[in-house]
């Protein structure tokens, strides 16, 4: 039987880029198959912000971080919490390979394609309290100078170079429906051929078929993404006994083609899902005002100050602060009966402290315009934050706490806030602020973050009274929860070659990216440090092409 190019990947993301890259590399040719059109070459990771795990970075020893391989490690496995014996052996594997990455030669392998990040380094999620719990330890989030689209870049443009020389075919608009197997190896993949679509990325496109394909090759990559474009594969997957019930309201944090199909077409064919129950959703969902695909939702990664309340004008439990611990706050959450919170602050915390995820909401550091950025230490919040604060359906603004309470229950999807509850939990925390000290955890959260020198100039306010007038007006957002990343997925071995449920390698099958829970099926565990998800694509990606550069006959 001949055959259309040595590999066949499927899904033209970030794990796909990468790992076409690696083998044009070493001259092996590749048909690169996606159900959307051209525009949406790279997939998901074009609207990320480009955030980046790296440890024990020249950037990191710059801002005076102390970190390490064993800090790194010790932060990765409190955090992840592997607990299944086998589902988690591969997982636990992809752990060590990639912290030792990370803290390797990640950062230089990415220099050389020309990525750069940015000087200062971020503390995302802060975690829970405990040095052998979850979370970062130290600052780890390096923003790449470009964020997303820079990140694609970098790996797209040498793949098109090399489609130019005849090494990749892309295969655009051609839905995978099933993959062949032949004497016990993946061979290929059959499915149909999609209208053409004009739409413009991230836009959902129509599914009409318009014919058939086969194509066929020594091996498959699968790198097809995650679920969280697919509300419904998101609630049938939902860790009930673990979080709770499913939400009856998610907004979607990722394009409608992020369906999750490949997942099932797999496992049809004999490989083997694992921990399909470990999901990422965030806490911080806002209504996309201006939105590109359906549901549409922004995530805002907040500084550390804002008091965040619960559906009934509760404070949220220590640790649950903003920025600290996603799933243990989605968990919460879940149990109050309500899909919704609350952030109050004001305006000098919304000038500081709030930013906004994806590329298109950063447009200083996606175009890369240095002028643009400086303007982020001038008073004043952000462009697009300050479009959200106008024209977003979430957002509240007021001069006093009574009208501010008053528009928040205008806008309330849930039990009527009770004024005199919001009142007696904000004056309460404005009192911990007539010292430097405070028995208030979040207080001291506020202040040991301001201890490091790039939060306390450019993402932590200083510590104010909410009701002062000199920093307001004041401001309520309401906070929903929105669908974001797959933590498992199918299993795959250091070579990224999909398992089969009785634990051999499936041969020539191939896996990489979300689709394989970034590895192993799962190489976070059950919670995720931030900054990890394009290095997963990148890190499983890299592998499962340099495995089939050198194995291939």
């Amino acid at each position: 039987m001949s055959r259309d190019a040595d590999v066949i990947v499927v899904g033209a993301g970030l794990a796909g880029l990468v790992a076409t890259h690696e083998l044009v590399k070493a001259g092996r040719t590749v048909l690169l198959v996606d159900q959307e059109n051209a525009e949406n070459l790279g997939g998901q990771a074009f609207w990320s912000l480009g955030g980046l795990f790296l440890v024990d970075s020249p950037e990191q020893r710059r801002m005076g971080i102390k970190d390490s391989y064993e800090l790194a490690m010790q932060d990765w496995m409190g955090s992840a919490g592997f607990d299944r014996e086998r589902e988690d052996h591969w997982g636990r594997q992809w752990a060590r390979a990639y912290v030792q990455f990370a803290a390797g030669e990640k950062r230089a392998y990415l220099h050389e394609l020309g990525l750069k990040v940015m000087p200062n380094v971020g503390w995302a999620e802060r975690g829970s309290g405990s040095a052998t719990g979850h979370g970062n330890s130290v600052p780890r989030f390096h923003i790449t100078w470009g964020t997303g689209p820079e990140v694609v870049r970098v790996f797209r443009e040498p793949v098109l170079a090399s489609a130019d020389r005849g090494l990749v075919t892309f295969k655009y608009r051609h839905q995978v429906d099933e993959l062949i197997v032949e004497n016990g190896a993946a061979v290929g993949v059959r499915g149909t051929v999609l209208a053409p679509s004009t739409e413009a990325r991230g836009v959902k496109s129509n599914r009409t078929p318009a014919g058939e394909f086969e194509l066929r090759a020594q091996a498959v990559i699968v790198t097809s993404g995650g679920i969280g474009g697919n509300p419904d594969l998101v609630k049938a997957n939902w860790p009930v006994e673990r979080l709770g019930r499913a939400p009856e309201r998610m907004i979607t944090g990722v394009p409608a083609h992020v369906d999750g199909r490949m997942l099932g077409i797999t496992e049809s064919a004999g490989g083997n899902i694992v921990n399909r129950d470990r999901m990422w959703h965030y806490t911080e969902g806002i209504v996309n005002w201006d939105p590109i695909w359906p549901n549409h939702a922004i995530r805002v990664i907040p500084g550390p100050s804002s008091l965040w309340l619960d559906a009934t004008g509760k404070r949220l439990p220590v640790p649950l602060f903003p920025g600290f611990d996603t799933l243990a706050t989605l968990q919460y959450i879940l149990g109050t009966g309500h899909d919704h919170t609350w952030y109050i602050l004001t305006q000098s915390i919304i000038e500081k402290e709030f930013a906004l995820s994806g590329s298109e909401q950063n447009p200083d550091m996606t175009g890369k315009d240095l002028k643009l950025l400086l303007g982020r230490v001038k008073k004043g919040a952000t462009g697009p934050v300050e479009a959200f604060k106008q024209h977003g359906e979430d957002f509240v603004v007021r001069d006093n706490l009574r009208d501010l309470v008053d528009g928040m229950n205008a806008i309330n999807p849930g039990p009527p806030l009770d004024y005199e509850q919001v009142e007696r939990e904000v004056v309460a925390r404005d009192r911990e602020m007539d010292n430097a000290y405070s028995k208030d955890m979040q207080v001291m959260a506020i202040r040991n973050a301001r201890s490091y020198l790039p939060d306390k100039v450019t993402r932590v306010a200083k510590p104010h009274k909410l009701q002062d007038p000199a920093h307001g007006p004041m401001i309520a957002v309401r906070l929903n929860l929105l669908t974001r990343k797959t933590l498992g997925g199918l299993e795959t071995n250091l070579d990224s070659q999909v398992i089969r449920p009785d634990g051999s390698a499936f041969d020539g099958l191939y896996a990489a990216g979300e689709v394989a829970g970034f590895g192993g099926g799962g190489v976070h565990g059950y919670n995720a440090l931030e900054g990890t998800f394009l290095g997963g694509c990148i890190f499983s990606g890299r592998a499962a092409g340099r495995a089939l550069a050198r194995d291939l006959g």
